[in-house]
Order: C-alpha cells, then sequence, then structure tokens
C-alpha cells in the first residue's frame, strides 16, 4: 500500500479524500520534524519511532570485501508495540470488520513530549492554512478596490492628456504665427537693402540731365544779359 492507497482507505473515516489526504500529511510531517528534531514519537499499542545515533566503524563492502570505514551518522528507527507484534505474529485475530484495537493512551500521556510536539505540528499546520485562505479572501476583496482605482487614474491621465491638447494646439499656432512674422520681417530687410542702391541710381540719373540743362540755362542767359549791355 502506498500513500495514495493509504489516503484512499481512510476517506470514508475522516469525512473525503481531501480530508484523509490532508490528515496524512499532517501526522506524517509532524513524525518526522518530531524525531529528527530527537524526540521519540510513541503510539500505545502501534509502535514507537525515534531517532538512533550510529558511531563511526569499519565495514566490509560486499562485493570486493574490501574494508571501509563508515562515518558517524544518524538514522531513523521503528519499533513495533505489542499489540501490532501481537497481530502480525496471529497470537490475535484481526478484526474483520471495524477499526483494529488497539491499547488507549493513559490519561495525561499527552500532555508532553513527542506526543505535544505532534499536537503543535498539526496544530501550527491548520494555522498556517487558515492564515492561507484569509489572505485569499482579502485578496478577492481587494482586488475590485484595485481595479477601480486604476480604472480611475487612467480616466484622469486621459482627461489630463485632453485638456493638455488644444494648449499645445494654441501654442504650435502661435509658433508659426512668429515664425511668419519673423520671415516676412527679414523678407523686408532684404528687399530694402537691394532696393535702396537701386533707387539712388535712379534717382540721381533722373536728376543729372535736369541739373544739365538747368545749368546751360542759367549760362545762356547770363551771356544774353551781357550783350545787351
Amino acid at each position: 500500500m502506498n500513500k495514495a492507497q493509504l489516503v484512499e482507505a481512510i476517506a470514508d473515516k475522516v469525512g473525503g479524500r481531501q480530508q484523509a489526504a490532508d490528515a496524512v500529511d499532517a501526522v506524517l510531517d509532524a513524525i518526522v520534524r518530531a524525531v529528527v528534531a530527537g524526540d521519540r514519537v510513541s503510539v500505545t499499542g502501534f509502535g514507537s519511532f525515534e531517532k538512533v545515533d550510529r558511531p563511526a566503524r569499519y565495514a566490509r563492502n560486499p562485493q570486493t570485501g574490501e574494508r571501509v570505514r563508515v562515518k558517524k551518522t544518524s538514522v531513523p528507527r521503528f519499533r513495533a508495540g505489542q499489540g501490532f507484534k501481537d497481530l502480525v505474529s496471529g497470537t490475535k485475530k484481526l478484526p474483520k470488520g471495524g477499526e483494529v484495537s488497539v491499547k488507549k493512551a493513559p490519561k495525561g500521556s499527552l500532555s508532553g513530549g513527542a506526543s505535544a510536539t505532534v499536537k503543535k505540528a498539526v496544530a501550527k499546520k491548520a494555522t498556517t492554512a487558515k492564515k492561507a485562505a484569509a489572505k485569499t479572501a482579502v485578496a478577492k476583496k481587494t482586488a475590485p478596490a484595485a481595479a477601480k482605482k486604476t480604472t480611475a487614474t487612467a480616466k484622469r491621465a486621459t482627461a489630463t492628456a485632453k485638456k493638455a491638447t488644444p494648449t499645445a494646439k494654441k501654442a504650435t499656432a502661435t509658433a508659426k504665427k512668429a515664425a511668419v512674422k519673423s520671415t516676412t520681417a527679414a523678407a523686408k530687410k532684404t528687399t530694402a537693402k537691394k532696393t535702396a542702391p537701386a533707387a539712388k541710381k535712379a534717382t540721381a540719373k533722373t536728376t543729372a540731365p535736369a541739373t544739365k540743362k538747368a545749368t546751360a540755362r542759367k549760362t545762356t542767359a547770363k551771356k544774353t544779359t551781357a550783350r545787351k549791355k
């Protein structure tokens, strides 16, 4: 029988397969932790689990026969209880239905030692499961609120972006107008610089013949006046 088969065997007695799996896991975890810590787990009528220290020693390799040194180590050990031994040996008959009758633990024997460690481990596992369930419930409650806050923040950002768009358009239009004005002023200055010399030349050309004619007329008039005298 493996672990899955063990869970199936006790599922009907504890209220379901999941409850049976949790119970088996909790019991095995408690036994392992207690033995690793150096405690002795004893179940009346069934047996006891304990940690045994093996000193360093020499052993022989069964294949080569070579002598090998084995380091000091610790190993778990299970000792079957008398009731368990009697059932296996056939001294006592195994009941056909119901649970195997084992001796009940005496009063007060579950108040300390390895049994207390087992209880603490089981309680710790149950507390951890409750905390996990509470965290899941809190996460479910807070998830919609967080989603609403995120949506509201996104809407605010969108509204701000919309408000900023007209301002940006106005700034762009103003910049374009300023650029046009600057270009126009520069063009006027360039045109004025180019047309000024041409205008001076044209004025000079226009006034030169008139000045010459006026000068000639004055000279002729002087000569005529002199002759009359």
